[in-house]
């Protein structure tokens, strides 16, 4: 079984800029494993724990502190304390609104940090959980090379030597763009989506044999990479094999599954003379033709029949 995937919430500070009002000691050893939130409104008002998860981050917003305002200190407390007994993560208020001293005194009595933002609720929920969909989303690294060509993301893979990185330069020579070089990180942010970025330590670099090493981004500008893509097509560089049967006409459908999810593939055989920037631009234009509902293949199929089937009927005549 993989090692569980969590992310320090003191990286969510950073990334959301939040106010610590209250840090705990052992904030920085605080780990986020749930990609969901909660917003405590039924446990403060009556104390209902039942299916509580206590992973999630716990969110304060306008209606929960106006509901607050109207108890007493004491019943506040009380509430409060219930809440972080579970040993939530943290409590963060939206809204800039202020912090109950109850709050603050169980915070400290149960070492759970509150953090604070002036973003609105919904705004900051929806921008935290989409966040964590990606931060704590199942991940794999493949050897090979992400580029948006069309506004499609291609993976290309293939054995070392095949001319990945080689095709890359040359599609951003044609105003594509590179996501990662050598090894991408692959994560499902979602059950239909999976999406490439590249190593920190490697990002916008390319290694071209002979050459060396290349800093895209110096020399191309910075429209020549983006960060992170969505995979929408693989294609599958392989040496030309001599009486192996490549697809010609691409009406059977070929699927390479990562992480659960199938992504439309191809193999693009490699040979001398071949334009495999050119391939690709093609391959990723015509698969997104097929999402439009369009299959070029199935059109000269039906053609083929149609036409068979009037020769058919002009000999029974």
């Amino acid at each position: 079984m993989g090692e569980k995937i969590t992310v320090p919430l003191t990286k969510l500070i950073e990334d959301f800029k939040l106010e610590v009002v209250y840090e705990p000691n052992n904030l920085a050893d605080i780990l986020i494993t749930s990609t969901d939130v909660n917003r405590p409104g039924i446990q403060l008002a009556a104390g209902y724990f039942d299916y509580f998860d206590n992973t999630r981050i716990q969110i304060l917003g306008k209606v929960e502190h106006s509901f607050l305002e109207n108890l007493s200190a004491s019943e506040r407390f009380v509430a409060f304390d219930n809440m972080l007994s579970y040993g939530i993560p943290a409590v963060i208020i939206t809204r800039g609104l202020p912090v109950y001293e109850e709050l603050m005194d169980a915070a400290k009595r149960r070492g759970i940090p509150v953090l604070r933002t002036q973003d609105s609720t919904s705004y900051f929920m929806a921008a935290l959980i989409a966040s964590l969909n990606t931060l704590l989303a199942p991940c794999v690294t493949r050897h090979g090379v992400l580029v948006e060509v069309y506004g499609e993301g291609v993976l290309l893979l293939g054995e070392s030597g095949v001319g990945k990185s080689e095709t890359a330069v040359e599609l951003v020579k044609r105003g594509h763009r590179l996501v990662a070089d050598d090894a991408v990180d692959i994560r499902r942010v979602s059950a239909k989506t999976l999406v490439g970025s590249a190593p920190e330590i490697i990002r916008h670099f390319i290694e071209l044999r002979g050459v060396g090493i290349i800093d895209v981004k110096k020399i191309f500008g910075v429209g020549s990479v983006k960060d992170t893509e969505k995979i929408d097509l693989i294609i599958h560089l392989e040496n030309w094999q001599q009486g192996k049967q490549y697809e010609r006409l691409g009406l059977k459908e070929e699927y390479t599954n990562i992480l659960g999810i199938n992504i439309p593939s191809i193999v693009v055989p490699v040979r001398p003379g071949r334009n495999l920037a050119i391939i690709v631009e093609i391959a990723a234009m015509n698969n997104r033709q097929k999402k439009m509902g369009y299959n070029a293949a199935e059109e000269l199929n039906e053609r083929l029949i149609k036409q068979m089937s009037q020769f058919s009927s002009s000999d029974l005549v």
